[in-house]
């Protein structure tokens, strides 16, 4: 008889994984051999001989039973220090759990459990030279372990040994050929090492298995194309169209090809089968405009694009997204003005309800000038969504250029609400205020506002700025010098400080010297303004440089800015000191009829007299 042989599996847990932290088990398989039947005879007449053969039978089991028990207390006492270890890892002992480990398989040299735990610990204290020794070693004494030839290969890759990881994963492809891992595995690390041959092989065996996915069919496409195989990434895509005849983002992927290679015929041809095969192809438009504008025919481009944006299957991001990969922002504003300002208004009709497509043509209004228009674009954006803060500071922008203090007031303190943590609307609050004679509003927001810039010097200059404006007119001029002094630290060229300083310096005949450096630094930096040029002209007056002080009023006067009432009646000043009372007089009269100047005009023009 044939003996039979029973394999019986004892799966023990063990610790698998101090870097992970998780559980794995080992398998250890003993094999009990059902012992051959005794082939003897029975002879009622030797009964000694079958009580001799029977009593040696009993003796050999009682001593393989007990070598069995022996064998199975020292695994379950092995096992036990191999948790210790695992413990003393946990709680954070790591040298110990190290010591405990080396021990074992000192003692143990036999067995890769203890092996392949030092190693994970070894590597895990950055040190995968002593890991990669010991990963070598667990799988040398147990090479039929798929866990610890994974774990060298890793290791392999880790420490650049590619071609030892290949050779590891080309044995367990073949011996688990039904784990597709293994195969991806082995395609990128011969694409790692440049055999580009290999890994297409490699991909092909995947689709052999799995069938064709458009993951691998792109990635032998590319490795096609980095070949310069223009057939073979070709033949690929075909394969993948073959496949799934339905789907048109892949004919799209095809005539993509065709135009990126100078085969521009093909791709027509490619996106007029899309149209006709899938005529709510959201992208069909916009991929044929692309093919258009790359061919040179700018017209039938615009007349794709057109179809793309009145398609309400495409977002809108996508739309914008797309658009502005055709065309710099520059050319949109400027060279395609009249088609960008159409194509807006086809996103507004096509998705009324989304307050981005406002925000865009809001934009464009904003570019071409048409401030009024875009202010009442950007406010139906905030009807639709409140939430968008940029738009917001948009509106706040406008409010100010178009001088809607009332409206600037209101809708920077609904952005205060909304926005407590944005700085901007407090200092457009600020502002308001300022426009609207508030100013101790004005000087509460300025003060808020302050709180809040962080890591931004400049415009932490200007909310020192219009703090300071603000405290001049409460009547507080040190502390509005001060705030002027903080600004200027931050920014030593704001133009607008330095004049501002400087003429309030003059105002009161304070410090002119210094008063005179800023106004000229201002119109230094700022040459054309008109009022920086008056205040340069004030200052210089007021150091009695009269001839000096009349060429840069002049200036201001002579200004593209129309001349204010205050550039007027200044020139009168100059002209009285330098002794044309008549002159003098006619400017104050020119000052008076422009608006209100100061509060000694009328008695300049009553007396006929300057008046300081």
């Amino acid at each position: 008889m044939r003996r039979r042989v029973l394999v019986y599996t004892i799966i023990i847990p063990i610790v698998l994984s101090f870097l992970l932290g998780g559980h794995c088990f080992a398998e250890c398989s003993i094999r009990l051999v059902n012992p051959q039947p005794v082939a003897w005879e029975c002879h009622k007449r030797d009964d000694f001989g079958r009580n001799f053969t029977a009593s040696l039978q009993k003796q050999d089991k009682k001593k393989h039973k007990k070598e069995q028990d022996q064998q199975t207390a020292a695994v379950a006492w092995n096992n036990g220090q191999l948790i210790d270890a695992k413990k003393e890892a946990i709680i954070g002992n790591v040298k110990g759990a190290l010591e405990m480990l080396r021990r074992y398989v000192y003692r143990y040299p036999a067995d890769p459990v203890g092996y392949f735990e030092l190693a994970r610990l070894e590597v895990a204290e950055k040190n995968p030279d002593e890991g990669l020794r010991l990963a070598r070693e667990a799988t040398r004494l147990d090479p039929e372990n798929i866990w610890y030839s994974l774990f060298l290969a890793e290791l392999y890759q880790a420490t650049n040994h590619l071609q030892d990881a290949i050779a590891i994963y080309e044995q367990v492809s073949i011996k688990y050929p039904e784990n597709l891992d293994y195969f991806y595995q082995l395609a990128a690390l011969y694409l790692q090492i440049e055999k580009y041959t290999e890994a297409i092989g490699i991909y092909s065996q995947i689709e052999e298995k799995a069938g064709v996915s458009e993951e691998i069919t792109i990635q032998k496409e590319k490795i096609y194309l980095h070949l310069n195989d223009l057939d073979g990434a070709e033949n690929e895509l075909h394969k993948l169209i073959a496949a799934f005849p339905g789907e048109s983002r892949y004919y799209s992927i095809l005539a993509e090809f065709y135009i990126a290679n100078g085969k521009p015929d093909k791709a027509l041809v490619i996106y007029k089968k899309i149209a006709e095969m899938d005529p709510e192809n959201a992208y069909i438009h916009m991929s044929m405009a692309d093919y258009y504008r790359k061919t040179g025919n700018k017209d039938k481009a615009y007349d794709e694009l057109r179809l793309g944006f009145a398609n309400p299957n495409l977002d809108v991001d996508t739309k914008v997204s797309i658009l502005l990969s055709f065309y710099t922002v520059n050319q949109i504003y400027n060279d395609l003005k009249d088609q960008a300002f159409t194509l807006s208004k086809i996103l507004m009709d096509t998705h009324p309800k989304d307050p981005k497509v406002y925000s865009i043509y809001g934009d464009l209004l904003t570019q071409d000038k048409k401030y009024a228009e875009a202010r009442e674009t950007f406010l139906k954006a905030l009807t639709l969504d409140s939430s968008r803060y940029a738009i917001w500071e948009q509106v706040l922008r406008l409010d100010l250029q178009q001088s809607e203090y009332e409206h600037l007031l209101t809708y920077s303190n609904r952005a205060m609400e909304l926005f407590p943590d944005q700085p901007i609307p407090f200092l457009f609050s600020g502002l308001a205020s300022l426009q609207l004679k508030q100013n101790e509003q004005a000087l509460r927001s300025f003060n808020m506002g302050l709180k809040l810039v962080v890591d931004n010097d400049e415009l932490l200059s200007q909310f020192y700025m219009y703090q300071g404006d603000a405290l001049h007119a409460l009547k507080n001029e040190p502390e509005a010098f001060k705030s002027y002094e903080k600004s200027l630290r931050l920014k030593d060229d704001n133009a607008y400080v330095l004049n501002n300083y400087a003429y309030y310096l003059s105002l009161i005949g304070s410090d002119l010297d210094k008063a005179e450096t800023m106004s000229k630094k201002a119109v230094e930096l700022d040459p054309e303004n008109a009022s920086f040029q008056d205040t340069y002209g004030w200052v210089l007056f007021m150091q009695g440089k009269y001839s000096e002080a009349e060429e840069w009023i002049l200036k201001a006067l002579n200004n593209k800015e129309e001349a204010s009432a205050e550039v007027m009646e200044h020139y009168g000043d100059v002209q009285y000191k330098l002794g044309d009372a008549t002159k003098a007089l006619e400017y104050w009269i020119k000052a008076k009829q422009k608006g209100p100047g100061s509060a000694l005009l009328e008695k300049k023009i009553t007396d006929k007299k300057y008046y300081p």
